[in-house]
């Protein structure tokens, strides 16, 4: 007789239960049906030719025939223990929102280069934030996704993702999102400071616990997810100075800026999946899409003094004032067109205006960086754990003395923007 493995029937059992079950789980059946799909897939039908020559009970003298059928046993439970592990693995990227995670990472991995000043940049110190970041951003996601099961199930956007679907369990999810926040918390505690690790865990907390159920009370979530985004930077600043200083505020509030136009572009979008969904967004209030447009465009006007005060501030060099600019009002552009036509194709172009201006304008950030140490921090940790720190600090030199922060704002032509300097210090 052919001896079947242990997973096939386990997954046997749960098929017989779930199709005889007058009202079946619809949390278990796809589990099922994937652990069938394996097995059948590890376990070929056979023949009854073939069954005859692999039969160990007809005669036992032969060693090959118990060899072979001890082979294929063995090549059918790792081929479903495969299939069951890329199964989970697909589940755990689904819940994590994987290249969602990976642009929170790349902005935390921009502020640590940019906290490191004149130092050498730690890559050990870049490894252990961004694999943090990416933890605790997994984490989030996959809170967010357990609380707004039933929403995604309603919406053609989310209706396929693990919960929904029934791919994964929710106790399995909760799981896996715990052990993935701790563990980039701990980590970032460990190998960088407690600054970075409060900061990270505090993002956690207002992403899943404050946005995530403000999604279905107010509009005004897309500004608390903004402040969410926003703070990854600052995140990877922190852990590679120990301090949040006025330079560090740069990219953050670039971030903030930049996320409501790519989000007002996103909701009018998908307007009706999020309507579907119960979601309070603006866009479901603007019909013509007038208004979120032209909340898109004042926040589009918001970053253009951004290049000018990284100048300012002796973050960058003065080219990146121009290619920020017209950066900025390149996407301010589209969403003026935007404003004026109201289409979705118009507003198609603004979200795609908005995917090519974070990456072009962190690049232009690592390339135009200056170094200056001479600033003062706003918030400061006492004692780093990382004693690399303490050693390359005092090898940072300065190029340019760094102004007040809101020294020139009486002399400026307009509050934004840096007066121009008539004297040298």
């Amino acid at each position: 007789m052919w001896r079947r493995s242990a997973v096939s029937r386990f997954s046997s059992r749960i098929s017989l239960s779930s199709s005889s079950s007058s009202s079946p789980n619809p949390r278990l059946i796809p589990w099922s049906r994937e652990l069938c799909a394996v097995n059948s897939f590890s376990q070929p039908p056979i023949s009854s030719e073939s069954a005859a020559k692999l039969a160990i009970s007809g005669d036992v003298s032969n060693p090959n025939r118990v060899l072979t059928s001890g082979a294929v046993a063995a090549t059918s439970r790792i081929a479903a223990a495969a299939g069951l592990g890329h199964h989970y693995a697909r589940c755990y990227w689904e819940l994590s929102k994987a290249r969602l995670s990976m642009l929170v990472v790349a902005t935390s991995g921009t502020g640590y280069i940019l906290g490191t000043g004149n130092a050498a940049v730690d890559l050990a110190g870049l490894c252990y934030t961004c694999a943090g970041t990416m933890m605790v951003s997994a984490s989030a996601n996959s809170l967010n996704q357990i609380f707004e099961i039933s929403n995604d199930a309603k919406m053609k956007r989310t209706m396929k993702r693990p919960l929904p679907s029934g791919r994964i369990s929710v106790p399995h999810a909760v799981a896996w999102a715990t052990i993935a926040g701790t563990s980039g918390a701990c980590l970032l505690a460990s190998k960088t400071n407690m600054m970075a690790a409060g900061l990270a865990s505090a993002n956690l907390v207002l992403y899943a616990f404050v946005y995530t159920p403000l999604k279905q009370i107010h509009p005004i979530n897309t500004w608390v997810g903004a402040v969410v985004g926003a703070i990854p930077p600052l995140l990877g600043w922190a852990a590679a100075s120990g301090e949040i200083s006025w330079n560090s505020m740069i990219l953050p509030a670039a971030l903030y800026f930049w996320q409501i136009p790519h989000f007002m572009a996103l909701a009018h979008l998908c307007r009706n999946d999020y309507a579907a969904g119960g979601y309070k967004m603006l866009s479901l209030f603007d019909p013509t899409g007038k208004r979120i447009a032209a909340v898109a465009l004042r926040n589009c006007f918001y970053m253009v003094p951004l290049g000018f005060i990284a100048y300012d501030w002796g973050l960058t060099s003065s080219w990146f004032c121009l290619e920020s600019t017209l950066l900025t009002m390149g996407i301010a552009a589209t969403a003026f067109s935007f404003y004026r036509h109201g289409t979705m194709e118009k507003a198609r172009k603004m979200f795609h205006a908005s995917l090519l201006f974070l990456p072009v304008f962190m690049s232009g950030l690592l390339i135009h960086r200056v170094y200056d140490d001479n600033q003062q921090p706003l918030l400061e940790v006492a004692s780093l754990p990382n004693s690399a720190l303490d050693e390359v600090k005092p090898q940072r030199r300065k190029k340019r003395a760094a102004q007040a922060p809101v020294a020139y704002a009486s002399a400026a032509p307009f509050p934004f923007l840096p007066a121009p300097s008539f004297y040298s210090p």
